[in-house]
């Protein structure tokens, strides 16, 4: 790595930890309804919104209340989602007079944005019209998010809370994070994302003359190069705020009308993080103590620095293949040197692999490089981090409530290895806590592992993958450890769009977003009904560099034990047979 990378890994966690601070206790505030500027503007909107669903903003609900009224949400959004697709053509703003979706894609792409994954079997801007990214992609993009923070909320409040079996109101905690919180945000990212060149429209095409004409398929010439546009800023800022992160553009966010100069790509990538970051702040200010907030924040670092920095030395050391060739791979004043396969110049390497290592680690799944064409040590630490459980930030809420699970396994084993009491935030940890905790952290691990094994087995499946042996062995488990952890990114080789890679992530992505949190929000409601517990001699400290370093081997070992065999199969094997050269 050169000195100037080191220098901007440094600057870009400097930044993030500066502008997370004061937004994690903004947001607190906000789902509060005591942000006052927000609260003031938006407080109306707020309360006509309830008259109008018919909600009564004090009402309690127990965790299968909860639970019910998160999963009938999410069922509406999903089946809205798939009738806007399928009904395509016979709605407005449809410059491109796209067809209906497919009934598969259809499907797969509705469960993809519900669950805040935004897996992509279709190409944007060819296949969506500019109303159905708006109304459809967007919206869900929104919620998505707003039930992550939820979610979030009503575990928080069952570990402060004693002796009861309200959890809050799902209702009104989805309309604060949605109307205090993303909305705000988003318009001010969207602001900045159109000033610098983003696209922002209703739709239309823009032809730009080629210089050199080409032939098309027929052998006629194509002397114009024709691009859709729409509403490209909006979606851009919720969608990397949101940790959801499909693009507009097939090409994601390595599109110029995405993102076309280094500050877009630095608020960008920013905005990946900053919210899970925000919120470890936020949860030390509703539990009452902001050194539980630095224990987490500082464990999650301690895990995405180093491999932010794997990531991006792996991509500055090149392809010995390609260097076997003759060709110059070494940085200097002209190039950026490095790998530069599947990257824009105007990045390289460097901003490249801090972006996939924010993007894999953040739940987000969008990409300013692709990759399929990362080193094989390139893309085994962006894979890894989704393998952790998308606990490293992760998505809007669901990585903090999944860093959560971590906590509570590592506060039992922790205290039965020194005898002592698991506790934690006063709550005793007990049977039914660690069962839970262990269905949501090992289900999404089962799915990754047994859909790759299943992939390998059916011949459609592995013959989707475009590389043969170990790196198309590795597109098939990307593909899985995106979707199960429902981060949305994919190895590119892949051809995601047949039947059995359809129904398969339709699967993974459900069960990796409901197979967490339904056991998070019955966790909730246990620790609810619980006393708080005085601390005493017998109990062991959650916070403070000791605990860090103890949550910090939890995730990090189960991880690797999970993981490992798999990856010795795919990147790790192809990293030896690269450097057999």
């Amino acid at each position: 790595m050169t000195g100037a990378a080191y220098a901007e890994i440094a600057v870009f966690f400097g930044a993030l930890t500066v502008l997370a601070v004061p937004l994690g206790g903004w947001i607190g505030r906000a789902m509060r309804g005591e942000a006052p500027l927000v609260g003031r503007l938006l407080g109306p909107v707020e309360r006509a919104v309830y008259r109008l669903a018919g909600v009564d903003p004090a009402e309690e609900m127990s965790w299968r209340r909860y639970a019910a009224a998160v999963l009938a949400f999410n069922g509406a959004g999903l089946l809205l989602l798939y009738a806007l697709q399928r009904l395509q053509p016979a709605l407005p703003l449809d410059p491109g007079r796209l067809a209906a979706v497919p009934r598969d894609v259809a499907v797969n792409t509705a469960v993809s944005f519900v669950t805040n994954t935004n897996w992509q079997s279709y190409g944007g801007e060819a296949t969506l019209s500019p109303l159905v990214q708006m109304a459809g992609l967007a919206v869900q993009n929104f919620l998505s998010a707003a039930t992550g923070i939820a979610v979030l909320a009503a575990l928080t409040r069952g570990l402060v809370r004693r002796s009861t079996q309200g959890l809050g109101s799902f209702w009104v905690d989805l309309t604060r994070s949605t109307l205090h919180v993303l909305l705000p945000l988003s318009l001010g990212l969207a602001l900045l994302l159109a000033g610098q060149g983003v696209v922002q429209s209703f739709g239309g095409v823009g032809r730009w003359p080629l210089r050199d004409p080409v032939p098309d398929a027929s052998g006629r010439p194509v002397v114009e190069q024709a691009i859709p546009m729409g509403p490209v800023a909006s979606q851009v800022a919720i969608k990397q705020l949101g940790t959801n992160g499909g693009g507009y553009y097939a090409a994601n966010s390595t599109h110029p009308f995405e993102n076309p100069t280094p500050l877009t790509n630095l608020a960008e990538a920013l905005a990946i993080l900053l919210v899970p970051a925000a919120l470890c702040f936020t949860f030390g200010g509703w539990v009452g103590d902001r050194r539980h907030a630095w224990t987490l924040y500082s464990a999650m670092l301690v895990i995405l620095v180093p491999l932010t920095m794997a990531t991006v030395a792996a991509e500055q050391a090149g392809n010995p293949a390609i260097t076997a060739v003759g060709v110059d791979e070494q940085p200097g004043p002209l190039q950026a040197g490095g790998n530069m396969e599947g990257k824009e110049a105007r990045l390289g390497p460097v901003d490249a692999g801090i972006w996939a290592a924010a993007t894999t680690a953040a739940s987000n799944g969008s990409v300013d490089a692709q990759h399929d064409s990362l080193t094989p040590l390139g893309g085994l630490w962006p894979m890894w981090l989704m393998q952790l459980g998308e606990v490293v930030f992760g998505g809007v809420g669901s990585g903090l409530y999944g860093m959560l699970l971590f906590v509570v396994v590592a506060v039992f084993v922790s205290g039965l290895m020194v005898g002592r009491t698991p506790e934690y935030l006063g709550k005793k940890i007990e049977a039914r806590e660690i069962k839970l905790a262990s269905v949501a952290i090992l289900l999404p691990s089962a799915v990754v592992l047994g859909g790759t094994a299943l992939a390998c087995l059916v011949p459609s499946a592995a013959a989707a993958a475009a590389n043969p042996g170990a790196h198309g062995f590795s597109e098939l488990l990307y593909a899985f450890s995106s979707a199960a952890n429902n981060n949305g990114s994919a190895f590119g080789g892949l051809t995601a769009d047949g039947p059995f890679w359809t129904r398969a992530t339709d699967v993974a992505m459900l069960v990796g977003r409901y197979g967490v949190l339904v056991p998070v929000l019955a966790m909730a409601g246990a620790l609810a009904q619980k006393r708080t517990v005085p601390p005493s001699a017998g109990t062991l400290p959650t916070h403070g560099p000791l605990f860090a370093g103890l949550l910090v081997g939890t995730v990090l070992l189960v991880g690797a034990l999970t993981f490992l065999p798999a990856l010795a199969l795919g990147p790790i094997v192809e990293h030896l047979q690269l450097h057999s050269w």
